[in-house]
């Protein structure tokens, strides 16, 4: 009798153990098996995946005064509004940043670039120097912020590749001072390896019809031919920005 209850006593556990390595083993293989699936959808999700970096737009940015804010017409008919909406209708990678601020001159810019610079830019396009020119700032102090600024985006974007507006002023202040003011622009271009618009206001600049009343800001039909100007420079950097 008490072999049998012994036996009785031993199938019975027996088949408890087996039934606790069955169960263990089922929970083993649905946890492997939810591990597995929520590994395979965190590396699915959207949110974990990176986005290729062919497929980020990199930045040209216009830092200027009224003549890049488009003063006195729409931001989408100044030079740079047109020609973010030609790399648009292009369809090419970049997005174009208006940094224009009306009234601007080369020191204000020097004091602005590096909260303006916050993120990395791979095309910068310089644009001041014209209200130095007619307020009769010393030249060396033009030159001198030009290149602080010039030194400041090779320090934030060093890859960047910098496009500089040349100018011209009426001869107001005398030929002496318009003739080296001109001088600026193409010295600190060669100076610096940066890339040249010799004239930005090229075909626009004293023709009353393509201006607005006070004689210097451009119409919209003045903006179409500024940025044709620019485009004709800017055109050949979008595809070798970021790869020399």
């Amino acid at each position: 009798m008490l072999f049998q209850k012994n036996a009785r006593f031993s199938l019975q556990r027996l088949v408890l153990l087996m039934g606790l390595a069955f169960l263990t083993g089922l929970w083993r293989c649905s946890s492997s098996s939810e591990k597995k699936e929520t590994e395979e959808t965190k590396a699915n999700s959207p949110a974990q995946k990176a986005e290729p970096a062919s497929s980020q737009k990199k930045t040209i940015l216009f830092f200027g005064n009224s003549l890049t804010a488009g003063y006195g017409v729409e931001p989408t008919q100044a030079f740079a509004g047109l020609i973010g909406r030609r790399i648009d209708s292009l369809k090419l990678n970049y997005t174009v940043v208006n940094a224009g601020l009306s009234g601007e001159t080369t020191a204000g810019g020097k004091s602005r670039i590096t909260w303006v610079l916050r993120q990395p830019v791979d095309i910068f396009v310089l644009e001041l120097g014209a209200n130095d020119g007619l307020r009769g700032i010393p030249l060396k102090a033009t030159e001198e912020n030009l290149q602080a600024i010039i030194d400041t985006v090779r320090k934030k974007s060093p890859q960047a590749r910098i496009v500089l507006a040349g100018m011209q002023i009426p001869p107001n202040m005398g030929p002496e001072y318009t003739s080296k003011f001109r001088q600026i622009f193409p010295e600190l271009a060669r100076k610096n390896d940066a890339v040249l618009i010799p004239f930005l206001l090229k075909d626009v600049g004293g023709i009353s019809r393509l201006n607005q009343s006070d004689g210097i800001h451009p119409t919209p039909e003045g903006h179409q031919i500024v940025a044709e100007t620019v485009w004709e420079i800017l055109e050949p950097l979008l595809t070798t920005s970021g790869t020399t």
